[in-house]
């Protein structure tokens, strides 16, 4: 035989088996390292953002609700209505952990 009528060796079966579990093991790799990139960095980002969103949407609520109540906003009223609609949260809170908890 000539080399051009040499057949070319096809590779193994279990090599390109092995070549396409290295591949899907980088890809898991890179996958698994861009979520921990996510979790680790931007999540306490994302944890201060959302506080902060929810900060102020309870101030907003407080401000809607005392002023509906004819309280003006920076008076001494106004810190006892927020302080009670505070609690008023929490209790509703403790309800909520207490109905979850199968104790209500």
């Amino acid at each position: 035989m000539t080399d051009r009528t040499k057949p070319t060796p096809r590779s193994h079966p279990s090599e390109e088996l092995r070549h396409s579990t290295m591949a899907c093991a980088v890809l898991l790799a890179v996958v698994v390292a861009y979520g921990l990139h996510a979790l680790i960095v931007s999540g306490p980002e994302m944890h201060a953002a959302a506080q902060a969103l929810l900060k102020l949407a309870v101030a907003d609520e407080d401000r809607n609700v005392c002023g509906q109540l004819g309280i003006r906003e920076g008076t001494p009223q106004s810190v006892v209505c927020s302080r009670e609609l505070a609690n008023v949260r929490q209790r509703q809170t403790d309800r909520d952990r207490a109905v979850a908890a199968g104790l209500i």
